[in-house]
């Protein structure tokens, strides 16, 4: 919806707006005229605060657009206004933005942000809320790997796997990245056995699918 869109970009502007015509209102004719702009108004310029412009930010990661995402993120002037899940999402945004500039230690620090704002995932957001925890531990994860430290590798990439991920190509990237630290301490059945969960999964994302085929060529070599 084009002009939900809109209206969430310019909601703070279009809040102003009306507010300054409420208050333009209140002196002309009294209270009760304006009143209906006055919420309005109110409704539009909390809005801009405790929600955030977070559907443009998703619509920008969908189609692509890096670029848009960093804009509209940094058109959030307060993010410890903003509801703790939408500040959870925000951070890890953010996180993945610094993953695609190549800033891993900035995506790990606001990984770990949206992490602890997460908390125990319950109420009505709770199953959402557990996958992006799932999510979120999987990249923490990858990141722990590329530094070298496959035990803190290790822990958050099972923790993910225990939380729970959104998606079957989410959950193929945590068992391949699972086989390949088992495979690098030489537990080389368990690092077959996550290799044919992964498989089993049947990934349809490339760089997933991919790794697959590479493994696929010497680890039915290996011991065990």
């Amino acid at each position: 919806m084009k002009w939900l869109n809109v209206v969430i970009k310019y909601r703070l502007w279009i809040g102003i707006v009306l507010l300054a015509l409420a208050i333009f209102t209140n002196v002309q004719a009294g209270f009760w005229p304006s009143f209906v702009l006055y919420l309005i108004a109110v409704v539009l310029i909390v809005g801009h605060f405790v929600f955030g412009p977070m559907r443009l930010i998703q619509d920008c990661m969908e189609t692509g657009d890096m670029e848009g995402a960093k804009k509209v993120l940094d058109s959030i002037w307060f993010p410890a206004l903003l509801i703790k899940p939408i500040r959870s999402v925000y951070y890890t945004v953010k996180g993945n933005l610094d993953m695609a500039d190549q800033d891993f230690a900035g995506a790990e620090k606001n990984l770990k942000i949206s992490q602890e704002l997460m908390g125990d995932g319950t109420g009505l957001m709770g199953g959402q809320m557990k996958q992006a925890e799932g999510a979120n531990k999987l990249q923490l994860g990858m990141l722990a790997m590329q530094k070298g430290d496959m035990k803190q590798a290790e822990t958050y990439i099972r923790g993910a796997i225990r939380t729970g991920l959104p998606d079957k190509e989410n959950e193929a990237a945590a068992y391949l990245q699972l086989s390949s630290i088992m495979i690098n301490k030489r537990e080389f059945r368990a690092g077959k056995d996550y290799f044919k969960k992964a498989k089993g999964l049947k990934p349809t994302t490339p760089q997933i699918a991919d790794q697959i085929k590479q493994m696929e060529k010497y680890i039915s070599r290996m011991p065990g």
